[in-house]
């Protein structure tokens, strides 16, 4: 059952879910115009999970997260003009137009960046939440990544290692029940994603449908006891679905790994249309009518914005 939320919350996450979906589709609408020069893993369907559980932090809390990061870059506060204009290659990009959308970052924000590479962000979250600890700051680690992730050895190396040192982090799967085209049910033995964890002894909760009120009630206590210092590390399975294809935006039911049904039966529960209905038609268009202008502002910031100089490839660079 969704808890209850009262009209502030529900109007906060309205705002951060409406504000992504319509990023997302104006991403998806510029792409074939070759001005976004990155290849973009688009959120669409998945907002829910960034939204729910971002909602529940504190500013000072710090999130890692995946290649398909947008969501959770605007969700924990990443700002907007400087992801367009990231996406766009420009100088005023968060990471100065040299990262593009698999690598976006705003420490400002506390959101420490993503990584094009499967798992390889949660060594670093669980690495940053060592340090909170041995630091004793009040601060929760949040790491997000996919189902695919859960098959890697780091996901194993990382849960075995913050359990044991009873760390400050969240751990939340993205669940969307694809690694790109294989199906979960064709790669996964045994009790399922909340059993790997629950046998590393961290306790681990499955939230359904997306629910992105369950989510930030569940990850609103598990920062709870976390900063009251009566649990280490919490597992996260969220189950989400993804409606454009894996990478870049478009249709991929032609490929025939999922099926068009399957496909309905998600949308039929979209969390977007669900908040807005909880909301109220008033309260929702204004938000509506606020993030158009806002996202309209992002896109022409970026297309005025200019490219790096050349002396920028010289620039930032490590050597021993």
């Amino acid at each position: 059952m969704t808890p209850h939320a009262n009209s502030a919350l529900l109007a906060k996450l309205y705002r951060s879910i409406y504000r992504i979906r319509r990023v997302e589709e104006e991403i998806e609408r510029i792409y074939p115009t070759d001005k976004i020069k990155s290849p973009v893993h688009l959120s669409l369907g998945q907002e829910s999970v960034a939204v729910g559980v971002c909602a529940a932090l504190h500013k000072d809390d710090i999130v890692f997260a995946t290649y398909r990061g947008h969501a959770a870059y605007l969700a924990k506060g990443g700002d907007l003009n400087r992801m367009i204009a990231e996406l766009y290659g420009k100088a005023t990009g968060c990471a100065r137009g040299k990262a593009g959308s698999m690598h976006l970052i705003d420490r400002a924000a506390g959101f420490m960046g993503t990584s094009a590479i499967v798992a390889t962000t949660i060594p670093q979250a669980v690495g940053y939440a060592f340090a909170m600890r041995y630091r004793k700051q009040d601060t929760v680690t949040v790491v997000f990544f996919g189902d695919g992730a859960v098959e890697e050895g780091a996901f194993h190396e990382s849960l075995n290692f913050a359990a044991l040192k009873q760390l400050p982090i969240i751990f939340v799967c993205e669940n969307n029940l694809y690694a790109i085209h294989a199906p979960l049910r064709d790669r996964l033995a045994g009790a399922g994603l909340c059993a790997r964890a629950q046998s590393y002894g961290i306790p681990a909760k499955r939230i359904e449908d997306g629910d992105t009120l369950a989510l930030h009630s569940e990850v609103s206590l598990a920062a709870a006891e976390i900063r009251a210092g009566r649990s280490g590390p919490h597992f996260i399975e969220a189950m989400t679905y993804r409606y454009v294809r894996h990478v870049g935006p478009g249709d991929d039911l032609f490929l025939k790994y999922r099926s068009q049904e399957e496909l309905d039966a998600w949308k039929a529960k979209d969390e977007v249309k669900r908040l807005a209905a909880m909301l109220g038609a008033p309260e929702a268009q204004r938000i509506r009518d606020e993030a158009e202008k806002e996202i309209a502002a992002a896109f022409d910031f970026a297309e005025k914005s200019p490219f790096p100089s050349p002396r920028e490839l010289e620039e930032n660079l490590f050597h021993a």
